[in-house]
């Protein structure tokens, strides 16, 4: 029990200790970034004579819905030099027919290389009208992932950078330059970029455009707001800040085409596809010994649909769970291993001390506890003194994150968004933690007893369309 108590508090230092320094890596990241936006401003770069051209990769499967309303939006992105590559996934709804019939779609003989691996492509379609020119729809069979489907958008992309969204994603107008500019900058070289993003719960969305940003008012999704503020301006920025991101989100990531295809693009048995491509891109990059970057930009880029049920968003964790610890357990051999720098060194063991561990030492620490209470005489009062210290630590990292946000961001119109948000933060570790732990330990139960787990679709509610009266 002693041993255990000053393993505890070991742990517990070194954890607090590590989101302590996150926050002040956090907090220069974000500065640094605000300072140096001005330097290179957009619209110098958007004139420039060598700007990147960027192929927008969003799989599609059975969004007949929306469809028309999705693509029109990524298509009036504000960039000199792109194009949209829809892939219909073997859609069974009428996903296609509507677009051939709203953007006068043909099909077209289209020199097709399967450089990375995926189901078949049954063929390329283009438009007969130039206003769509840079459109063009991969239709192709079902492949049960959307990293198969992302895959083929690859193979089918003209241009040396990619961005990878969710159909259904809606981007801000700049969110190509925000993303693209890291790549044109002098320095080492830059294979990967991504962006916050928020949950577009209960945002006003017009004809596929974001009119009005509105906090979650759904229970569940509430609480996602503020775990995507923490984990995007908090995490990612300082990982971003030390060279060390092992995870770019895959509703919103901008890709080096040709490192991608080097590793073999996305894995299509990958549960966590996102965290599993970085981690090899990177270990290609300290393979080959050449110096590079992975950024994230902390302004908000892309707002996406969320889990609002308790069993959707239960799957969804789920398989976060089993995807990182299936990357883990792939990528073993470059743990504490000098050749992968501050991949094997960093990244990786905080991923499995402070991440993995993590759910596993809280429900068996809390089984201690009242052990420890009903057998060997726990002293409850200093118990509840430490857990106080640690839930006002942890509840001054979120407001530390909610208050980064609001200075940088400015997205809530109105200050009771901003107090819900608080107050979410302050109930947080008593409602919604627990459902992550349980989640996370179950994806771990499914991956060591080798479980089947299929993608599945998420029921979504769609977008609101108007203010409620």
């Amino acid at each position: 029990m002693v041993l255990y108590e000053w393993f505890i508090l070991f742990y517990s230092i070194s954890y607090l200790s590590l989101y302590l320094l996150l926050a002040i890596l956090a907090f220069v990241a974000i500065k640094k970034y605000n300072n140096n936006k001005y330097f290179l401003k957009d619209d110098i770069v958007v004139k420039s004579n060598h700007i990147i051209g960027v192929s927008i990769v969003a799989p599609a499967f059975n969004e007949g819905m929306t469809i028309v309303h999705n693509v029109r939006s990524l298509m009036n992105l504000n960039y000199p030099k792109f194009e949209v590559v829809i892939v219909n996934d073997g859609s069974t709804d009428d996903t296609l027919q509507k677009l051939i019939d709203e953007f006068d779609l043909v099909p077209v003989d289209f020199f097709y290389e399967a450089k990375i691996e995926t189901k078949q492509v049954r063929g390329h379609f283009k438009s007969t009208n130039p206003v769509y020119s840079h459109l063009l729809v991969v239709d192709k069979e079902n492949g049960k992932s959307k990293a198969d489907a992302s895959n083929a958008g690859i193979n089918s992309a003209s241009y040396p950078l990619f961005l990878c969204t969710d159909v259904d994603c809606i981007l801000r107008s700049d969110t190509i330059m925000k993303l693209a500019k890291p790549f044109m900058d002098r320095g080492k070289k830059v294979i990967a970029t991504g962006g916050v993003l928020r949950p577009s719960n209960s945002c006003i969305v017009q004809d596929g455009f974001l009119v009005d940003v509105s906090f979650p008012s759904n229970w569940w999704a509430s609480f996602q707001e503020l775990e995507y503020i923490r984990a995007f301006l908090f995490g990612r920025m300082a990982w971003g800040e030390i060279n060390s991101l092992l995870l770019v989100s895959g509703g919103l990531g901008m890709f080096d085409k040709e490192i991608v295809i080097k590793v073999g693009g996305y894995w299509h048995q990958s549960l966590g596809e996102d965290m599993d491509l970085i981690t090899r891109m990177r270990k290609h990059m300290h393979d080959i010994k050449e110096d590079f970057r992975i950024l994230y930009i902390p302004e908000t880029l892309c707002w996406t649909e969320v889990p609002s049920t308790k069993d959707v968003l239960m799957k969804q964790r789920v398989r976060w769970a089993r995807g990182l610890i299936q990357t883990l357990a792939l990528h073993r051999k470059m743990f504490f291993n000098p050749k992968y720098g501050n991949t094997g060194f960093v990244a990786m063991p905080y991923f499995f001390f402070f991440e993995f561990l993590v759910p596993i030492l809280e429900v068996f620490g809390l089984l201690i506890i009242v052990l420890g209470y009903l057998f060997l005489g726990l002293d409850l009062a200093l118990f509840l003194k430490l857990m106080t210290g640690i839930y006002l630590f942890y509840f001054s990292i979120t407001i530390g994150s909610v208050l980064l946000d609001e200075w940088f961001n400015k997205y809530y119109r109105s200050r009771r968004d901003l107090v819900k948000l608080i107050a979410k933060g302050l109930i947080e570790p008593f409602v919604y933690h627990p459902f992550c732990v349980y989640a996370a330990i179950k994806g771990y139960a499914h991956y060591f007893l080798k479980k089947e787990q299929k993608w599945g679709n998420m029921q979504r509610t769609g977008f609101r369309t108007s203010k409620k009266k």
